[in-house]
């Protein structure tokens, strides 16, 4: 039993272990410690669209040059959309499980919406102009365009949604502060008046046998 406990424990590290890999090999190792600092939920959203863009810059740049037999130029190209991808994927995960838990992303989101276009602006343009490697990377270029298209529009809803949200919620917070408000007025006006009357009866004296008739 001991024995059968101790190699479920080490499969399970294993797993654990090669999860973690498969999830980090996309980035670099200077990306994963940028992501373990960037635990708010925008800055995480920022940070996933930086790297996004770094694999942009790269992919556009190694396709202009001329083809060299000592290099893998086509390769290179198909790593750095597959890495985009990922990214893009890891950022939509990232967008849907803060927005199921209700963390406020407005400003991240925002990001995505002003930085995004531009990138799926980038990718577009490759499609619309082919290089001497575009067929070995037009099926990885296709995924690339549908699937940030598809974190765009993640985005738009979801950052509509959370406007309403965090709107009603604002809304709520000022009425509840000026219920607030309001009561301390009251309570201030009523501890006012209660001390007025104490001041008028300390003036008018006790009752005399006079009062008494």
């Amino acid at each position: 039993m001991r024995t059968l406990m101790t190699s479920t424990l080490l499969l399970a590290v294993f797993l654990g272990v090669a999860a973690g890999a498969d999830k980090a090999d996309y980035l670099s190792d200077d990306e994963v410690d940028e992501l373990r600092e960037a635990q708010a939920p925008s800055d995480r959203i920022e940070k996933y669209l930086s790297f996004a863009q770094v694999r942009l810059t790269r992919f556009d740049d190694y396709r202009s040059r001329p083809p060299n037999p000592d290099y893998d130029i086509p390769g290179y190209l198909e790593t750095q959309l597959d890495q985009y991808i990922r990214i893009t994927d890891a950022l939509k995960d990232w967008i849907e499980d803060h927005f199921d838990r209700r963390d406020d992303m407005r400003v991240g989101l925002k990001k995505v919406l002003e930085m995004g276009p531009h990138q799926l602006e980038q990718l577009r343009h490759v499609e619309q102009s082919p290089d001497p490697y575009a067929a070995g990377y037009r099926k990885s270029l296709n995924d690339a365009i549908d699937d940030f298209s598809d974190a765009l529009d993640g985005a738009t809803k979801a950052l509509s949604e959370q406007s309403k949200l965090f709107g009603e919620l604002k809304r709520q917070e000022t009425a509840d502060a000026q219920t607030i408000k309001d009561r301390e007025k009251d309570e201030k006006k009523r501890t006012k008046e209660e001390e007025r009357l104490r001041k008028k009866e300390h003036e008018k004296g006790p009752p005399t046998d006079k009062d008494e008739d």
